[in-house]
């Protein structure tokens, strides 16, 4: 069976830190793009990070460049997302996704939810202030 699982997510304190991670089955990792996605209450989805692992090449979105690190574990065909310097607006369910078309900039996720071969499940980041 393919699977994404989603985890890592908790309550931080603004400034804190937490790492999700994104475990991969079922499929061959190293030909895919895996991206995150958050939606926070009443917000639209909105793409944050993505990482190709056949070459950990990565992609963010400027709200959290220099703050989130996403990286992979080939052996373990898990993605990271490390994610500092939280902010209260950072707060939002987290998802991971995989698709076979790789990611080279913010345009990939842009597809219809339907169009991305694999999600995950949901883990929740809130941060309180």
């Amino acid at each position: 069976d393919v699977q994404l699982q989603a985890s890592g997510g908790g309550l931080v304190q603004a400034g804190g830190s937490l790492r999700l991670s994104c475990a991969a089955s079922g499929f061959t990792f190293d030909d895919y793009a895996i991206g995150w996605f958050r939606q926070a209450p009443g917000k639209e989805r909105e793409g944050v990070s993505c990482i190709n692992p056949s070459d950990g090449s990565t992609y963010y979105v400027d709200s959290v460049k220099g703050r989130f690190t996403a990286s992979s574990d080939n052996a373990k065909n898990t993605v990271y997302l490390q994610m500092n310097s939280l902010k209260p607006e950072d707060t939002a369910v987290y998802y991971c996704a995989a698709d076979s078309a790789l990611c080279y900039g913010g345009s990939w996720f842009t597809y219809p939810s339907l169009a991305y071969n694999y999600w995950g499940q949901g883990t929740l980041v809130t941060v309180s202030s």
